[in-house]
Parts: structure tokens; sequence; C-alpha cells
């Protein structure tokens, strides 16, 4: 019965401990034999418990008490906050989980207001409280500020050692609303999550909202209007473990059989076949904030590499892609991603569980270029897309909201930081009003300013100590130009780059002084410049191989060498005019990485 059942995730900045209390859930509702646990059980990839991070969402279904406990348990980091969301979406209510050691930290409050949009019961728990540098108290009043709620009701725990996760478990039964919906009510149910399975097709991970399910029930999902009879349902222990149906309030999984990647979406729903009911709310489109180009660095397996994204994609709701080709390293696709470390996880998927090496681009955003002959704007991803400058009106690029988490002692290096990347304050936030206070510092700034260095720099301005969350805000105008490269007077269109214009001579010095480095030298002298539409604003040149062409001779007249050299210095010459350069991929890889 659904009185019966709870449906909850566990939300936290990174490392506040959310694997190590899923761990403890396990433990103490012995869903885990003893023989089989281990550390962060629940983050099931190899590169999740290399990093220390979790990355997938993760369900698992507990039995404790007589009732029946649904948990998703969801990463910490900004570049994933669409997994979070998802899991929010399937569950009533949320343990916000914080480090007594750190506090409130930025994703902390980026989760909690999302929890909030979907008018979740909030159970507030305070981590780590054995360490010696806990400050348990003043963690727990941060939180009672935060939520308007009495110190006393937030919970202290210590997920290491165990102590205090019962009373979790006894809340959650008590504070969290049982699931709603018509026990009685036709079969209809949210796509939270998928992956693909070589012998069942597309397994959809699914949030019953009415009715129930079994298998052979013959199911319609709504998107793509597929019929299929379904395989196999079930729930999640948090492999997938086959069961005999699935009713109102469940959180489990359903086999489609369905082999084509495309027919099954997260976010959509899947209904009994013959009923017109409207389908649920869904989730918002994400948008991605980060472009990058994917390419196998064999130079083939394109067909390969297409199928190896699309399955990623069925387990990573936030990956966007399209083909592209680049004269320099044939066809791939243009990736779209959350952030940089989502970027950094989809390369290390595909080579590890698909073999597949990629070469990637060097990350950009996504600006819009208004034209004088069309009234809508036009979105630019590179800067081979780059309109004729006489046909622009404006450009525009996009702006985030920057939330920022810190001690009151750093201020002054991080307001500097800020200002060196263009950051625009907006106000300040105190979290408590003690002698070592910390607070929320609100900005704006250009996107474009954070994919470089930005997050290491803040570190080492806060000693450690500062985090950050960030969520798109808008466009706004900027004054960007087109850096063309040039190699023996040819324009390489793969090394062009979209730059502000106050930052582009020094852009195309470092370019032009990079490629002498590791460009291969030729027979003749080698011209290497970067130009501005017609302008150059930086040049050097890559001195000529030179063979030794007197070295066969031995004695005689002096005139035999000069007349070998005078033949050398006129082929060079007419080389320098008729000559053109090859650019090995290699060098491409190389500036990429400088």
């Amino acid at each position: 019965m659904s009185e019966n059942i709870r449906n909850f995730c566990i939300i936290a900045h990174i490392d506040h401990g959310k694997s190590t209390l899923a761990d403890r859930f396990l433990d103490i509702t012995h869903q885990i034999p003893e023989r089989k646990m281990r550390e962060q059980y629940l983050d099931q990839m190899d590169l999740e418990r290399e990093r220390g991070i979790t990355i997938k969402l993760q369900p698992v279904k507990l039995n404790y008490k007589d009732f029946e406990l649904n948990l998703i348990d969801t990463p910490g980091h900004v570049d994933f906050t669409y997994e979070v969301s998802r899991s929010l979406a399937a569950v009533e209510g949320a343990v916000l989980l914080v480090d007594a050691t750190q506090g409130i930290q930025a994703q902390t409050l980026g989760n909690l207001y999302l929890a909030l949009e979907h008018n979740l019961t909030i159970i507030p728990v305070v981590n780590k409280i054995d360490l010696p540098n806990a400050e348990v108290e003043r963690t727990a009043k941060e939180l009672s500020q935060l939520l308007g709620v009495p110190p006393d009701t937030i919970l202290r725990i210590s997920a290491k050692r165990g102590d205090n996760i019962a009373p979790i478990l006894d809340r959650i039964i008590k504070d969290v609303p049982a699931p709603k919906g018509e026990r009685e009510g036709a079969f209809q149910a949210l796509i939270f999550d998928s992956q693909y399975d070589e012998y069942r097709g597309v397994v959809a991970f699914i949030r019953v909202m009415s009715g129930e399910v079994r298998a052979s029930t013959h199911v319609k999902f709504f998107a793509s209007q597929k019929v299929t009879e379904v395989l196999e349902v079930g729930s999640f222990s948090p492999e997938l473990k086959k069961g005999e149906r699935l009713v109102v309030g469940q959180i489990g999984y359903l086999a489609s059989g369905l082999k084509e990647l495309n027919l099954v979406r997260v976010g959509d729903t899947v209904m009994k076949e013959g009923v017109d009911t409207p389908p649920l709310p869904g989730y918002k489109e994400v948008k991605p904030m980060v472009y990058a180009s994917l390419y196998s660095s064999t130079g083939e397996g394109y067909e390969k590499l297409r199928e190896a994204l699309e399955k990623l994609k069925l387990n990573d709701a936030a990956l966007t892609f399209v083909p592209e080709h680049s004269p320099a390293l044939g066809f791939g696709f243009r990736g779209g991603f959350l952030g940089l470390l989502h970027l950094e996880i989809v390369q290390e998927r595909l080579a590890r569980e698909y073999n597949l090496p990629v070469v990637t681009t060097v990350p950009s955003v996504a600006y819009k270029v208004f034209l004088l002959n069309r009234e809508e704007a036009t979105t630019i991803h590179s800067a081979e897309e780059w309109p004729n400058p006489s046909l622009i009106k404006r450009a525009e690029e996009p702006f985030v909201k920057l939330d920022i988490v810190t001690s009151k002692e750093y201020i002054g290096q991080i307001f500097s930081l800020l200002n060196d990347f263009c950051g625009l304050y907006k106000a300040t936030e105190y979290l408590d009003f003690s002698e070592n206070s910390r607070l929320i510092l609100h900005y704006e700034m250009p996107l474009a300013s954070i994919l470089v260095d930005f997050y290491d720099k803040l570190k080492s301005a806060s000693s450690g100590f500062a985090s950050l969350n960030y969520e798109l805000l808008d466009y706004r105008p900027v004054d960007l130009v087109k850096l063309d490269i040039l190699v023996a007077e040819e324009r390489v269109p793969a090394l062009a780059s979209l730059v502000y214009r106050s930052k582009a001579y020094a852009e195309g010095r470092r370019v032009v002084d990079t490629l002498k480095e590791i460009l291969p030298k030729q027979q003749f002298v080698v011209k290497i410049q970067a130009a501005l539409g017609g302008q150059i604003i930086a040049a050097s040149h890559l001195r000529a191989l030179r063979k030794d062409v007197t070295a066969k001779l031995y004695g005689g007249d002096v005139t035999r060498k000069r007349k070998l050299l005078e033949k050398q210095k006129k082929g060079k010459k007419k080389m320098l005019e008729r000559g053109s350069v090859e650019i090995p991929a290699q060098v491409y890889l190389k500036l990429l990485k400088r």
C-alpha cells in the first residue's frame, strides 16, 4: 500500500558525506550482505570511486519497520545539478546534509532551493560531528536560520561512525508524506533516468504516479508515441532486481525491449496503451553551458563514437551532441555540457566504457549574434560560424549568477579576483554575525570567464575555503572579434577563435609564439601570423631546415661552393612563394593543451 511507502533523496555540497550516509542506510536496513558491502556502495562506476565523487544518481529500495523507503543518492557538484533536479521530481522528501567542519556551502544552497521549488519536505542533518574541528552548534545555527526551524530539531550524526542514523529514517517515516495517486487508475509513470541493456533494450527508471504495471503489459511512451510490451519490471537493490509488478508510489525500472535509443526519453511519460490521459509535467529542458567538439583520436571510428554517445546520453540526459566536420580532425560531434567537469567525465567514460579515446577541442560558450538583415539572433558555437563583421549588428554573450560562500577574512582577495574576471558585484548576505562570520557574495559575470582557471584561482585566494554555485542568467552585449591564424600566409580555420577585442593582441601573441615552438620545420621559412580581418596584429617566423649542400665537396675552387649555395637560396625563395604547410593533427592537440 502507498501509505507504507516513502520516497526521498539525499542532497548536499560535494564531499559532505552523502555516499557514506547512504552506506549506513544500507547497513541499518541489511540491504546488502556484509560480505558484499564496501565503502560508497551506491557509487557504481569505477570513475566515481577513484575521484571520490558521485556522478550519477542511484536509486535503491530499503525495507525498514514495515515501510518501503525508496532512496535516490544524488551528486553534489554543480555540473551535475540536472541529475539532482530529476531526482527531486520523483520523491516527496529530501535529507539536507551539511558537513559540520565546513558549514553551509554554495551547492548546499543551490540544491536546497531546487528542493523547495518542488515543495519537498526538508530534513536537515549535520554530519561529521566526530571530527575534532567540527563546529556542530554553529552549523546547526546556520541551518536553523536558513530554514527557519528551531536548532534542536536539526539531527546531528556521524555517517562514518554510524552515530544517530536510525533517527533519520524515523523522521523520514514521520515527516515525509506518503506518495499520492490512484491505485485503481490507469498506469502512468515518470521516466527519471534510463540505461541500455544488450538483452533488455532500453531500461527506463520510473516513478509510478498512478495504477500499476506488470511484465507483458502494453505501454506507450508519450513523446515518441511508441507502443511496446513490457519485458520485465522490478526494483533497485541497487542492482536491478526482477519483481512481479510496480504499483502507485513505487520507484523501479521497466525493461522496454526497444533497441532504438531515441524512443525512450528522460522526462517523458510512460502510460498504458489506449489510455488518452495528459502527460506528466516532466522536466525543464536542460541548456548546455559549455561546448566542445569530440573527435576520434585515431581519425576513424565516427560511427562507433556516435553509437557510444547515444548510449551515454541515455544514462546522462544533460549531454547533447550534433555532427560536425573539421578540416584538421575529420568527422566528429559538437557536444554540449553543463560544465568542464561534465566534459571531462564524458571524455573519461567514452575511453573506459566504450574503449574510444577522443580528441577534445578548446571548450567555448554559445554566443548570440544579431545580423543587420535578420530579426532573430543566430547562435554561434565556434569561430568557423562567425559571420562577416560588416553584417553584424551586435553580439551577446551568456552571463551567470554566481554565489560564493566564504569566510569574512578572505573577502579582500576574492573581491580583487572577481574584479580581474569582469565580475559585477550585486550583494552580500551574512550566514551569521559572529567574529569569524561566513557570508554569501552574489555576483554576475561572463560564463566564458569561469571556463579558464577561475575555480582554481578562487581556491587559492581563499586558501581552499570558498565554494561556488552558478546558474545561467541572461545574454548581454559583448565586443567580440574573430582571431584568424595564418601559416605560410594561408588561413587555418581550425585555429581561429573568438576573443574579446581588448584581449585580441595578447591571445594572438600567445598562439603565434606557441606555434613557433611546436610546428615542425619546413624546407623554407614559414610565416606565422595572427590577424583581425585584414590587419596582422602579431607575427613570427619558423626558420627553414637547412641542408649542407657543400658537404660533398672537397678541395677545389671556392666558386663551386658559392654556386651551390646560390642555387639553394633561389630554390628556397621559390618554395617560399609557392609552398604550403600541412599541419599534423598532433600540433592541434599540443596547442589545445597549452
